[in-house]
């Protein structure tokens, strides 16, 4: 079984685990694995197969969407090889997530029918690289992961800057799902819960289908179990959050309120803290709070044509890591 990264080599100068080997030239001739370790990172895991269920995942979706996410991490992971991003970070795929996520919200919100959006696609990808590079600097300061705040920074400028750009902007594509306020009938049947249970995976990734959303957890599962688990509780978690809030049932079944939940929990029960009871209730607390303001966020954005995107993952986590040294029963990883 691999182990779980989640950025831990991502702060500081140093990494006792690997010494000089971390700084060794990266080969070009070694690219495809850290790609798909890209696609795979995203949920944390440093698996190049999990990478491929995820690969297949978006293909399942639509060809330009398993294109763009390939070329994304592609793209941002040459770009931190060329400037000579220590090879340990390339190579575990710590480099290429956050490419895989902005080109695909360029070709989702931008529409994959145009050429503009798949130059914005592989910019934003270059771009984001040299965010993330300049993200660890700085919040490697206070021993925290980057996450997918460059992806967040990148495309949230990017979607509310697009309707500006006559050659960028082609109107709302039927693919790209959008939280409305809260109307409609909130009742869930057995329907919507399952379908809303995958559909929070496949959110991740921009994707609304529960079938995707269920190619992604086994690429999850078969990376890690515990990992899957914690997933699964957070899907769980985020649904039941919604619920009880009140929140559309059409919002809730297309995993809108839920992916931000899915990430919370990985990262709080798998990744960065010890895992233990404590750490689950930890998460359990973290990814219901990350539902609540995945509802504010969505407010705040939509006026200026922004998208709530992984923004609660992000400021949740951030939260409760930067907490955690406050709380005995707790333990970073």
């Amino acid at each position: 079984m691999n182990r779980i990264s989640g950025e831990r080599e991502s702060t500081g100068d140093g990494d006792p685990e690997t010494g000089d080997q971390g700084r060794r030239r990266f080969s070009p001739d070694a690219v495809v694995l850290p790609v798909l370790r890209g696609l795979a990172q995203v949920d944390f895991m440093p698996s190049a197969l999990c990478g491929v269920f995820f690969a297949v995942a978006l293909f399942a979706a639509g060809w330009q969407y398993g294109l763009a996410g390939l070329a994304g991490s592609a793209a941002a992971t040459l770009t931190a090889a060329v400037w000579g991003v220590r090879a340990d970070r390339v190579t575990a795929g710590l480099e290429g997530f956050n490419g895989c996520l902005v080109a695909l919200a360029a070709v989702v919100f931008l529409g994959p029918g145009h050429l503009s959006s798949w130059l914005f696609a592989l910019g934003g990808a270059v771009a984001v690289a040299v965010v993330t590079s300049a993200l660890v600097t700085l919040l490697g300061t206070w021993e925290l992961p980057t996450l997918t705040l460059p992806f967040c920074m990148v495309a949230s400028a990017m979607t509310i800057a697009a309707p500006e750009f006559e050659r960028l902007w082609h109107g709302r594509p039927e693919i790209a799902a959008f939280a409305q306020s809260a109307e409609g009938p909130t009742t869930l049947d057995w329907g919507d819960l399952w379908r809303a249970f995958f559909a929070d995976f496949g959110q991740i990734f921009f994707m609304p289908q529960w079938y995707v959303g269920l190619l992604f957890l086994a690429g999850i599962f078969v990376a890690s179990r515990p990992a899957a688990l914690s997933a699964a509780l957070g899907s769980v978690v985020g649904i039941v959050a919604a619920w009880a809030l009140g929140s559309p049932a059409a919002d809730v079944r297309s995993g809108l309120l839920g992916y931000n939940a899915v990430l919370v929990s990985i990262a709080l029960t798998a990744v960065f803290v010890v895992a233990s009871g404590w750490s689950v209730a930890y998460a359990v607390i973290g990814s219901a709070a990350s539902t609540g303001v995945t509802g504010a966020l969505t407010d705040v954005f939509a006026p200026m044509g922004g998208h709530t995107l992984t923004w609660p993952f992000v400021l949740i986590t951030m939260l409760f890591l930067l907490a955690v040294p406050a709380l005995p029963r707790l333990q970073r990883n």
